[in-house]
């Protein structure tokens, strides 16, 4: 089912060649320090906070609409990844979906702009905000199935997890300058007016401005492959069919199938954990909101240096264990942040799952870049994309219905373990030729 080794590496004829191999693999790794500010001020750390308080007045509300927002979207990237993903290989290149996506979130994001603090706000907001998160996770989709292209079979550990440690940092510094810059000064420069949150409404062309800056590399160093000139409903039809074939190939397979199912549900837990940390820390161990926020700077250091330094284990051990070990640790770092009383063992705990929580995602993206076949690529991590998110709404219900029922966040926050486990048993059980 898999095509892995040499098949992997550029052929002679394609246009991606290992001439300056370094260059255009950190163009492409760039990508990640490019967008991860999206993520982090637009969607975790700031926007979303402004959003509730001053645009809907109403924190519960806020929330809820947020949560359909995102969650909207996330469905339409689940539904369509596949597809679009089949259309590309088909296509070949890889260049023109993501800078269409990419130009898709910068604009969106831009316009964040002008979301004023008053309700008649909402609905800009909404719309800008929906349609910048498919922009981001459809050109994240298409840079993923560049991965095989760009690197070699023993180097595509170290690639992804560098790449995704460079993402983490690329989302702190950018984080941090905000924050410094524009949000807590008490006069905020170039005569923002904090009466109408300026200083915080400036984040949306902060992120734009930055993704454009550092996305630039990519299309300049990074080659694609070879296109084919096809009618736009050609490349439908033959899109389809290819995505028939890859779907028939799935089902025949073991190992893809069982990777794809582990993913979804450790990745249901990895998306829990991230929703509600910050609640859990402050409500059981009463972090203040500079706390909660340097707690999670802490984290995401660690999750950095993690991504960075499995890439080695990744290609020593192959991509698959290094998965395994990342999840196992992950784990027992979750069950101690459920379980400890105090806060010097909870930032201990807290450390641990960063330094896991980076493995797991960059090993995923690679294991997944060893087992696509090298004509279906994007289409495979569309596929990649869908696990991702087709029961990402399986976990935060679960937490709110345990939390509710027992009346404690310890028991409701613990429900991800049985996600990680679950996970964990699936991809163990994937087995095959490790990869």
């Amino acid at each position: 089912m898999s095509r892995v080794g040499a098949s992997l590496l550029p052929s002679s004829g394609s246009a991606v060649s290992q001439q300056h191999g370094g260059g255009r693999q950190f163009a492409w790794a760039l990508f990640d320090w490019a967008n991860s500010p999206f993520t982090t001020l637009i969607i975790t750390f700031v926007f979303p906070a402004y959003f509730a308080t001053a645009i809907v007045g109403d924190e519960v509300r806020g929330q809820a609409i947020w949560g359909y927002a995102i969650g909207t979207s996330g469905i339409v990237v689940a539904v369509l990844s596949p597809l679009l993903g089949a259309i590309a290989d088909v296509g070949g290149r890889r260049k023109p979906w993501i800078m269409g996506f990419t130009v898709l979130c910068i604009v969106a994001t831009a316009l964040l702009w002008f979301a004023s603090p008053s309700v008649a706000s909402v609905p800009l907001a909404v719309a800008c905000v929906a349609i910048a998160n498919l922009g981001f996770e459809f050109g994240t989709t298409f840079n993923n199935a560049m991965l095989p292209d760009i690197v070699s079979k023993d180097r595509l550990g170290r690639l992804s997890g560098w790449a995704w440690g460079l993402g983490y940092a690329g989302g702190l510094a950018a984080l941090a300058l905000a924050l410094v810059v524009f949000v807590q000064p008490a006069i905020p420069p170039f005569g923002l007016d904090r009466e109408q949150a300026e200083q915080v409404r400036i984040v949306g062309p902060l992120v734009a401005i930055w993704f454009g800056l550092f996305v630039w590399p990519l299309f300049v160093f990074t080659a694609d492959r070879p296109g084919r000139s096809l009618a736009v409903g050609t490349a439908i039809r033959e899109g389809l069919r290819t995505l028939r074939n890859t779907l028939k190939e799935l089902r025949a397979g073991r190992q893809l199938p069982l990777f794809l199912l582990a993913h979804m549900l450790y990745a249901d837990g990895l998306t829990t954990l991230f929703a509600f940390g910050g609640i859990y820390v402050s409500g059981t161990f009463g972090m203040s909101l500079a706390e909660v926020i340097v707690f999670g700077v802490v984290l995401n250091v660690a999750a950095g240096l993690g991504a960075f330094l499995f890439g080695w284990v990744d290609d020593w051990i192959g991509s698959r264990r290094t998965a395994v070990l990342a999840l196992v640790g992950l784990t027992l770092a979750s069950v101690a942040a459920v379980s400890v009383q105090t806060r010097p063992w909870l930032w201990v705990a807290g450390c641990f799952l960063g330094l896991f929580v980076g493995p797991v995602q960059a090993a995923s993206r690679s294991l997944m870049a060893r087992l696509s076949p090298p004509d279906q690529q994007a289409a495979y991590f569309g596929l990649f994309a869908l696990s991702g998110k087709a029961t990402a709404f399986v976990g935060p219900v679960v937490v709110a219905i345990v939390t509710d029922a027992a009346g404690s966040q310890r028991l409701g926050l613990a429900t991800i373990i049985a996600f990680l486990v679950a996970g964990l048993i699936l991809l163990q059980a994937s087995g095959g030729k490790d990869v």
